[in-house]
């Protein structure tokens, strides 16, 4: 059976690695990984940590690079590696350009298409845009989904799609972090956490998405500021290279004391500093998955999140991107510790460690015949 695992992004690449690890282990498996580079330095950081070389790398990312271009590049430049592999399965992760690109590409082949972390949904099109488009349109051409959680599972039973095509299986972040978690930090990741000033706890912030340019980082802006004044933090913001971020956080940050400002970080180190930090404040869909897996709080940065069972389970409060609420939050997790305690020791929805090993096990199950009648 030949399977083509596609990445394009540096979390797509976290949360494929375990798939293609396990994959790499089965026997009667032909396992090869496309990426698009839809990222690419911090894509490449992730490949290289969990040792995986992509057969094929289309080289996609151009500067100021709409979703129009990139799927259009996806499309165009995803037809020869699919004649030269002849992949039964492709397999896609998520919710990026790369994932609906990529899929579409394959199902015009007659390719069927397995797509991991299926079935989040906000039922907002503007919020996360457009990944709330590219997910639900990547389900409703794949052959096999992946749900994180039962939640997710029911979602695409809603929307009609087949029980028999629809396994949870839990999500392969929480496979990726332990074996990131496992491994001793890098000397340059010891140094940062060294340099860390004692006796103040760590907030970790990650802020980039496109919903969020403008008006709402202002606010997070403002709420980091306002925390930053309590003394007794350290805030680090590990800032996404996009100008419409990195401009107005160093504009904003660059000399405010107790607030250190980060270049994108490598898996690595960012998973060190996850699992030192008190509370992480984020507009990330992963991060929102991987943090509860390490017992820290999370309040997203959002007005909406595809992951309600972080909020439902009590490992994570949405708290928008308003300075006062946001700051309202913190205070209230960093000064009340019953409050803290519940939502560092409530029980984390998203899996157990060994998502990827089902996939491919259920992909085994389908093999390679069923693979085209999957997808008709």
């Amino acid at each position: 059976m030949r399977v083509l695992s596609v990445i394009g992004t540096r979390p797509e690449a976290v949360k494929m690695a375990p798939v293609v690890a396990a994959l790499q282990r089965a026997a009667g498996v032909q396992s090869r990984v496309l990426v698009t580079a839809q990222h690419r330095e911090l894509l490449d950081q992730v490949l290289q940590l969990f040792g995986i070389k992509p057969d094929y790398d289309l080289n996609l990312m151009q500067p100021d690079q709409s979703p129009s271009d990139v799927l259009a590049q996806v499309l165009v430049n995803m037809q020869v590696p699919l004649r030269d592999f002849q992949p039964d399965w492709v397999l896609v992760q998520g919710d990026t350009t790369t994932v609906l690109g990529a899929g579409l590409a394959a199902a015009y082949a007659g390719i069927a298409v397995g797509h991991v972390e299926a079935g989040l949904r906000t039922y907002d099109r503007a919020n996360p845009f457009p990944e709330e488009l590219n997910r639900v349109l990547a389900d409703h051409l794949s052959a096999l989904h992946f749900a994180p959680t039962e939640l997710a599972r029911s979602a695409l039973l809603r929307e009609g799609i087949a029980p028999a095509r629809v396994h949870v299986t839990g999500n392969t972040v929480i496979d990726a972090l332990r074996f990131i978690t496992a491994r001793p930090p890098s000397a340059t990741t010891q140094a940062m956490l060294d340099a860390l000033p004692a006796g103040r706890r760590l907030i970790l912030v990650t802020a980039h998405r496109r919903e969020n340019f403008g008006a709402p980082l202002q606010g997070i802006i403002g709420a980091l500021r306002a925390l930053a004044q309590r003394g007794d933090v350290q805030i680090v913001y590990a800032v996404h290279p996009n100008p419409s971020v990195s401009g107005p956080v160093q504009a904003a940050l660059g000399a405010v004391p107790g607030i250190t400002l980060a270049p994108a970080l490598d898996y690595l180190t960012f998973g060190h500093l996850m699992r030192r930090a008190a509370l992480i404040l984020t507009d990330s869909g992963g991060v929102q998955e991987e943090a509860p897996g390490l017992g820290v709080p999370v309040l997203v940065l959002r007005s909406v999140t595809e992951r309600p069972e972080a909020v439902q389970a009590g490992v994570a409060l949405l708290v928008g991107t308003e300075t006062s609420a946001i700051v309202s939050a913190a205070n209230r997790l960093l000064d009340d510790s019953a409050a803290y305690n519940k939502m560092a020791t409530a029980t984390n929805p998203f899996g157990d460690g060994h998502a990827g090993e089902r996939i491919v096990a259920l992909l085994l199950a389908a093999g390679a015949s069923a693979a085209g009648t999957a997808s008709a």
